[in-house]
């Protein structure tokens, strides 16, 4: 019986280290996360469930930008950088999607603080952010955090939609790159 370290020639494939694998991941669930809590806080009725849910989402989204600089930094230093397994337009295709994921999470984390700075939010009724600029700006900066959001989404579903693919069809050994660590 073959181990499955060796379970087929998609496995001859070096995979990212551990610390890219985590970061991934933990993104990955904290964009979940942060969406879903944007999209259904506001279902409750005012009050300390709402507030604690809304809360949650900030929280959350200061979480998320510590693990985007975090990846940024170990990217730029000793993380793992994969040499593309195509060239031609799905190498371009990968690498603007990486790229457009990055520069819309960054935009998002981004008009995410701004919004709860303009706000003067208040983190589950004890911690006072502070309140910064003119808070007529709350509406649009928040309109722009929420389809950014939903950009995010739909660029992240793209994503893992080609990594099924390449996972299924292909069978080329991509997803599992970054499934676990080499």
């Amino acid at each position: 019986m073959a181990s499955p370290a060796a379970s087929g020639p998609e496995d001859a494939l070096v995979r990212y280290d551990a610390t890219t694998i985590a970061l991934h991941w933990l993104t990955a669930v904290l964009v979940a996360a942060l969406w879903i809590l944007g999209q259904t806080s506001d279902w409750w009725p005012r009050g300390p469930l709402r507030s604690n849910l809304w809360s949650l989402h900030v929280l959350l989204g200061f979480a998320l930008a510590v693990t985007l600089a975090t990846r940024v930094i170990w990217r730029i230093g000793p993380g793992r950088a994969l040499p593309s397994v195509h060239d031609g337009v799905l190498r371009l295709v990968a690498r603007a999607t990486h790229t457009g994921l990055y520069l819309l999470l960054l935009l998002v984390v981004g008009l995410g603080l701004a919004d709860a700075l303009v706000r003067g939010f208040v983190l589950f009724g004890v911690v006072p952010l502070p309140q910064l600029g003119d808070r007529a700006l709350r509406g649009p900066i928040n309109h722009w955090h929420e389809l950014a959001a939903n950009a995010v989404i739909a660029v992240a579903g793209l994503h893992a939609a080609a990594g099924l693919f390449h996972h299924s069809v292909r069978r080329d050994g991509v997803l599992r790159r970054m499934w676990r660590a080499s």
